[in-house]
């Protein structure tokens, strides 16, 4: 024999409950998919895009609504009652923290695309912000959430503080990967997109985490520096640079004729203006080894490399042309050994 009531509520009166339920949630469900299909057809407009990915994940409000629709008919005794207002509490907790969530992953997310073609850094920057965002949200929420519940959050902060110096020294290698990626995207002293090259590693940087930085070096393998490493090393980026210094040397026979040894520079100055480069200075340096050394000294104005390997190699090919011309020898690896007879 079943009873007749439940919780002090008899059974049709539960049954109007379930019934309750059961309309909200089908409605709560109906309402959304409507909206989700309306918003879908003028996905393109910003604000309507955010409001569909905030109705998507509204699951968890149509849940609550559902519940809140099912217990309002039923007397229930103090602790059911409080448990049920405990649980609609933490729902709606969760789901301002889904929505804050979702709208703060679509900002950052919108102005990472809007920005990363012309400032890579900032969208760098937007990135590892965002992180701090939602940790700040969940935070709040958390604590909001605690003390709702009539957990006295005061007490609670001053015991974490306490803890939170134990967690830091057991945690401090992570922490501090995580305090060098905020320094990289506010400082900014790389971004995604540039050449770098760290002690006798070199490569473009695809990602800045907030515990490891990924770079792909010109082999083709991934290489994963922690941040906080990355920023104790000596960091060259080649993606500032603004012009290319170069200097190379020319070296001569000993036997070049002094008319053409002092002809030299002036050759070597007419080589390299004609090229799109700026030239700085061309001089007789040393007396070499095997030969008479020159030294020369241009700036290329772009950065890229393969721009400087092109005028490098146009110049060292005027050069050899020249030098054929003028009928000037270049010096090679010689050794000339002198043998004095011993007299019987």
């Amino acid at each position: 024999m079943w009873p007749l009531d439940y919780l002090g509520n008899p059974l049709w009166l539960w049954g109007v409950g379930l019934l309750s339920a059961a309309l909200v949630l089908a409605a709560g469900l109906a309402l959304r998919a409507y909206l989700v299909r309306r918003l879908r057809a003028r996905a393109e407009v910003d604000l309507v895009a955010l409001s569909l990915r905030l109705v998507e994940r509204s699951w968890l409000a149509i849940l609550l609504l559902a519940l809140r629709a099912g217990t309002a008919s039923l007397a229930l005794p103090g602790r059911v009652e409080q448990g049920v207002n405990a649980l609609t509490t933490t729902g709606v907790f969760l789901q301002l923290g889904v929505w804050g969530n979702v709208a703060t992953t679509w900002v950052v997310d919108r102005e990472v695309r809007r920005r990363v073609a012309e400032d890579a850094a900032a969208a760098t920057t937007l990135a590892a912000l965002s992180y701090l965002a939602r940790f700040a949200l969940w935070t709040v929420l958390v604590l909001l959430l605690l003390d709702n519940l009539g957990v006295r959050v005061t007490a609670l902060v001053a015991g974490l503080g306490i803890g939170g110096v134990a967690v830091a020294l057991a945690l401090q290698n992570v922490l501090g990967d995580l305090f060098a990626s905020l320094a990289i995207a506010l400082d900014k002293p790389f971004q995604i997109g540039d050449f770098i090259i760290v002690d006798q590693y070199l490569g473009t940087v695809e990602h800045i985490g907030l515990k490891t930085t990924r770079v792909r070096s010109l082999w083709g393998e991934q290489l994963v520096f922690s941040n906080n490493d990355l920023l104790q090393s000596r960091i060259r980026n080649f993606k500032r640079m603004t012009e290319r210094r170069v200097v190379f040397n020319v070296a001569v026979v000993y036997q070049t004729p002094y008319e053409k040894l002092a002809r030299i520079p002036r050759i070597l100055r007419e080589v390299v203006e004609q090229q799109p480069v700026r030239f700085d200075r061309a001089h007789f340096k040393e007396y070499g080894e095997s030969g008479l050394v020159f030294e020369v000294v241009y700036y290329v104005l772009d950065p890229d490399y393969t721009v400087y390997m092109d005028i490098q190699q146009a110049i060292n090919l005027e050069l050899l042309r020249r030098f054929q011309q003028e009928g000037i020898e270049f010096a090679y690896p010689t050794r000339t050994v002198y043998v004095h007879g011993i007299g019987s």
